[in-house]
């Protein structure tokens, strides 16, 4: 009885089409990240449960793929509560959910292979145990880029540049830049009274773009955030302004928050120092309701989004002062930016941003009718190939129908047709497969033209 084919929920199978694509955005990414100084590195897609869990928040790491232990490492044990009496785990990995957590244990790992500051790009597929839904997944690729080693705010505004550059290069017509830091968010809580319930703050803060305020609060409440606290929040984080007006307000806001003055002034600074890089596409917003989730940032957060399209955000990250602290390295300060591949393949896709459709990279058929021509066709078919022009040779002799139809459906822009006839005078027929041109045309010249 044959087997109906299926994939779990919140994967994908990617065709030649949109793996092209996709490949042209790795690969925008990556040209950007060597040109900032990035070294590629990789890490495996499997880390030990105890690298990843506590990293999170108490809502990431709901969202952890564990893997369950397999073998016979029960072997002999009757029911589960006896093997977890023997003190048997269950499930001791996992699929890694995110890039950074597994860099800064690598970093430790191979501390003595590294010079510092260490700057590198990932470029891998990561898990969450997410409700797939659009721009959703629970297999996506993230391209991630980090230093370590740096207290420098320098690499701040250099990520700033990259997203500019990176998107606007992917012909992204418009997107917005948000920053705000950590430290900041720290002095909204301690200005409020409620230094204690930093962590219930900034998950609800990160909530808004999501939920409309008024739930926002009631959640706040439910947690035990008093009201006066909520209203003094909700007083500082809708403030209206530029960049700069932002900025002066919070200095007096926070003025009796050491971590928020701190903030404030780490902010200016990137600030300060964006103004000697060129802009583009993107549009750089300190957004003061801007919390990212994620328990580990200690400093300057990141997030992108695109306009015109309602898909979240598209890239994200932050500073981090401690991580490699808990895989006892202390005192190593990291920051570092990723972008959803995913969702950036979704928003090109819906504004129409890719050039190419066609579904291979092959430029040229090489006609097969057999006979001399087919081995005249293998001889040009090297000559090609070796002046880097992508070439295909039908295998097969078949109708000329069949054959322009292969090339029609791959849209492969151009035919070549070896015959007895081009045998005999060494001229080729050249067809563009687009407007329907056919010439004849000599190897040295074909070449040139195809080049």
């Amino acid at each position: 009885m044959s087997q109906k084919p299926s994939i779990p929920k919140g994967t994908r199978d990617f065709l030649p089409q949109i793996m092209i694509r996709r490949e042209h955005i790795f690969a925008t990414i990556r040209q950007v990240f060597k040109k900032y100084g990035y070294a590629p590195i990789e890490t495996p897609s499997m880390e030990n449960l105890s690298v990843l869990t506590g990293k999170y928040g108490d809502e990431g790491d709901r969202l952890i793929f564990k893997i369950l232990n397999n073998g016979d490492f029960l072997k002999g044990v009757e029911h589960l509560d006896d093997a977890q009496k023997l003190g048997y785990e269950i499930c001791d990995r996992a699929l890694r959910y995110d890039l950074t957590v597994p860099f800064a244990r690598f970093v430790v790992m191979n501390q003595n292979e590294l010079t510092f500051p260490f700057k590198r790009y990932q470029i891998q597929p990561v898990w969450r145990a997410d409700r797939p839904q659009k721009g959703r997944y629970r297999e996506f690729y993230q391209c991630d880029a980090d230093v370590v080693g740096s207290d420098s705010l320098l690499f701040e505004a250099e990520f700033v540049a990259i997203f500019d550059e990176v998107l606007s290069a992917l012909r992204l017509p418009g997107f917005s830049i948000l920053l705000n830091n950590r430290k900041i968010l720290s002095g909204y809580a301690e200005v409020a009274g409620q230094s204690e319930r930093f962590g219930d703050i900034c998950v609800a803060i990160d909530k808004l773009d999501k939920k409309p305020a008024a739930e926002v609060q009631a959640e706040m409440l439910s947690r035990g955030i008093p009201q006066d606290a909520i209203d003094t929040l909700f007083n500082i984080i809708t403030f209206e302004g530029d960049n700069r007006a932002k900025l002066a307000f919070l200095e007096e806001a926070l003025a009796s928050s050491e971590q928020g003055r701190q903030g404030v002034a780490e902010m200016k600074e990137v600030l300060d120092t964006l103004e000697f890089f060129p802009s583009y596409n993107g549009t750089v917003k300190f957004d003061l309701q801007l919390a990212r989730g994620l328990d580990y940032y200690t400093g300057t957060i990141f997030e992108v989004k695109a306009h015109e399209v309602s898909i979240g955000s598209i890239c994200g990250g932050g500073r981090y002062a401690d991580l490699t602290g808990v895989f006892g390295m202390p005192g190593l300060s990291g920051v570092g930016i990723s972008f959803g591949a995913d969702r950036i393949y979704d928003v090109m896709n819906e504004l129409n941003l890719f050039q190419d459709d066609r579904p291979t990279s092959t430029k040229v058929l090489l006609i097969n009718f057999g006979g001399e021509g087919y081995k005249s066709s293998l001889k040009l078919l090297s000559k090609l190939r070796q002046a880097g022009i992508p070439t295909e040779l039908y295998p097969e002799e078949a109708k000329l129908k069949k054959q322009f139809s292969y090339a029609d459906k791959l849209a492969i822009p151009f035919t070549v047709m070896i015959g007895e006839e081009e045998v005999k005078n060494g001229l080729y027929q050249l067809k563009n497969m687009f407007s329907g041109e056919q010439i004849s045309i000599s190897e040295s010249d074909l070449i040139e033209s195809l080049t």
